[in-house]
């Protein structure tokens, strides 16, 4: 599929900047709350976008790459969730009010996908001229799973990240928000507002989750197009997903563990090869969705204690 080259990469990229014009300039031209039914209908069209992309794979270039495409897919989906967490806290935080919360989370998307495009041209580059590598990348897959899988719930502290205490020193900012403004002049001076302070932190929160997710992604496959694509359709669903779930995060959990453990096992995956050890594709998809299924199942039918009265942060609306 690398070979197919030029064509594929410009016009998918066109119909992803089609898209978000869209989703900016028309649906969302105006700050709103976004409902819970606006949400679903959004999630249901990005997945339906996706496994649609997913078939045509299938009918260009056979089964292998359609079954890689799905897989990274939902691998890539499901690291994303552990970042609803992180905007909830976020959100909470810094009280951002419900009708920009969308803004901030399209151009924070807009950037991850421009980070992570240049992370995954890197990580190929690097690969094939170096493909031992992909070896220190299971290492590194398998040190962060476990990792995950000790150390339990950590307490998110906006005001300890460096990038907002860098900004909170360097630049003039606001102490109220200014709609759905970054920046404003007040008396002829620029200043930055709370807002764009919460965009900085949504940005470099996908930056240390994109460290994670891309090399495991290349656990499944190493075709550029592939990953690129596959973690687009991923990011591209995550806005609107936040909207439909925000309300119903407690009830996942134990996903994080399950997380740590998919982590963990395509990094064992990608330390195998030095044996000549190589899973087959379907058992890899199958390992993956059974751990998926399996710790959501796990939180819902054994719920965190305190849970369903613990109050949720400033999340939009559940209903219209």
């Amino acid at each position: 599929m690398t070979q197919g080259g030029l064509l594929m990469w410009i016009g998918f990229s066109a119909v992803v900047l089609t898209i978000m014009v869209i989703d900016l300039g028309v649906l969302h031209r105006r700050s709103h709350v976004v409902r819970m039914r606006e949400a679903l209908l959004m999630t249901s069209l990005c997945i339906s976008l996706a496994l649609s992309f997913n078939v045509a794979i299938y009918f260009w270039h056979g089964w292998k790459p359609a079954m890689e495409f799905f897989t990274g897919y939902l691998l890539e989906i499901s690291l994303s969730v552990d970042n609803l967490f992180v905007f909830l806290v976020i959100f909470s935080y810094f009280a951002v009010p419900r009708e920009v919360q969308h803004k901030v989370l399209f151009w924070g998307i807009l950037g991850a996908l421009v980070m992570r495009g240049i992370f995954i041209a890197v990580g190929a580059i690097l690969l094939a001229r170096w493909h031992w590598l992909i070896y220190v990348f299971g290492a590194i897959l398998l040190y962060t799973g476990f990792q995950m899988l000790i150390s339990g719930e950590k307490e998110i502290e906006p005001e300890k990240n460096p990038v907002i205490r860098l900004a909170r020193r360097h630049l003039r900012v606001t102490a109220e928000y200014a709609g759905a403004k970054f920046f404003v002049r007040i008396d002829g001076v620029l200043w930055a507002t709370p807002l764009f302070l919460v965009l900085l932190f949504v940005e470099t929160t996908d930056l240390i989750f994109a460290v994670d997710s891309i090399p495991a992604i290349f656990g499944i496959t190493q075709d550029p197009f592939i990953i690129f694509t596959s973690n687009v359709f991923a990011i591209l669903g995550l806005r609107s997903m936040f909207f439909a779930l925000s309300g119903l995060m407690h009830l996942f959990h134990l996903l994080k563990y399950g997380l740590a453990i998919i982590l963990m096992f395509i990094g064992a995956k990608m330390l195998a090869g030095m044996a000549h050890v190589h899973l087959p594709l379907p058992l890899t998809l199958g390992v993956v969705g059974g751990i998926l299924v399996l710790s959501v199942l796990l939180s819902v039918l054994f719920p965190a204690r305190g849970a369903a009265h613990s109050p949720g942060p400033a999340t939009p609306e559940s209903s219209d």
